[in-house]
């Protein structure tokens, strides 16, 4: 009998500590659930897009295909200058101060547009990185959810046949002793069985500013993003073979490596809604999806850096 006791108070107290654990985890969740990463004050941007007339834009503006890159000069016609690098074209043609005065004031107007520019850059890549760091804290706790379950069950799985092989020891029937052992091993290879469950648990988690959607759809639809910031997402020019925009190539690899080429699974996903129950694969999926388009805007500083170099040549 004292064997029986100890094995009920070693089960007790372990199971008091797998229970406030799991009531820490719970509590952290709900910290969690909705995203703390939105900005105090939301800035209404305009929808209006530049033009994606690019091999037009290019061909317009033919003079300053020496000075400019192809990607520079549309980057300036989405951003409203190529009015003043014109301008400054001309003035260089004059060597006098007052010409030169002229340049740097057209040159501060549109440093100030790419300045803008970057900080909406910025702006962006920090969502993306405080909403990857929040989705991957709260994957980490479904983790340990269902690290707790399983070890509860390994638990109980243990206590069940070692009650079983101490109960078969105490009773002299063999029948009975038997019987016990039978039953005492197929609890314990049942709660074995329930740890197999390959989707784990489930957690509420919100997102109604959905970051992914509107790349998902490959069309703005919200004020998430800049409109200066999604023209780069979407014209062709300004990805690496431009065949493909940035996010088309990000949509065809999220496909791929997180729905296995199922796009109907993909359209239906709660990573692209305003949230709601998520297991664990799906929160370290989204967790994935946002740190790679954090990557995917931080590449387009190369392209205003770029820009910038021209600019210098130009005005030197």
């Amino acid at each position: 009998m004292k064997k029986i006791f100890y094995l009920i108070a070693i089960f007790s107290l372990l199971t008091s500590c797998v229970s406030k654990k799991n009531q820490v985890i719970k509590q952290n969740i709900l910290t969690l659930k909705d995203s703390y990463c939105k900005a105090p004050f939301l800035y209404n941007y305009s929808k209006k897009l530049p033009s994606y007339n690019s091999d037009s834009i290019v061909a317009a503006n033919q003079e300053l295909k020496g000075m400019f890159s192809d990607q520079s000069i549309l980057i300036l016609n989405a951003l409203g200058n190529l009015d003043e690098v014109h301008k400054i074209v001309e003035l260089k043609k004059d060597s006098t101060l007052n010409s030169q005065v002229k340049v740097l004031q057209l040159k501060s107007v549109i440093n100030s547009k790419i300045t803008i520019a970057l900080t909406e850059l910025d702006a962006v890549a920090a969502e993306f990185d405080c909403e990857g760091e929040r989705v991957a804290q709260i994957g980490n706790y479904v983790d340990n959810l269902n690290d707790s379950r399983n070890n509860k069950l390994i638990l109980y799985s243990i206590v069940a046949g070692a009650a079983a092989s101490i109960a078969g020891g105490i009773v002299k029937d063999n029948g009975w002793s038997n019987a016990i052992d039978i039953g005492g091993g197929a609890l314990g290879a049942g709660f074995g069985l329930a740890t197999l469950n390959p989707k784990g648990r489930k957690v509420e988690f919100i997102h109604s500013r959905n970051l992914l959607r509107d790349i998902w759809k490959d069309k703005l639809e919200s004020p998430n993003f800049p409109p200066f910031i999604w023209y780069m997402y979407t014209e062709k020019k300004f990805s690496n073979k431009e065949k493909h925009s940035i996010i088309s190539s990000m949509r065809e690899r999220w496909l791929h490596y997180q729905f296995e080429d199922d796009k109907a699974a993909a359209d239906q996903s709660v990573i692209f809604s305003d949230g709601g129950f998520y297991r664990a694969d799906d929160l370290h999926n989204r967790a994935a999806m946002l740190n790679q388009m954090q990557s995917a805007t931080r590449t387009i500083n190369q392209n205003i850096n770029y820009l910038l170099l021209d600019l210098d040549k130009l005005i030197l």
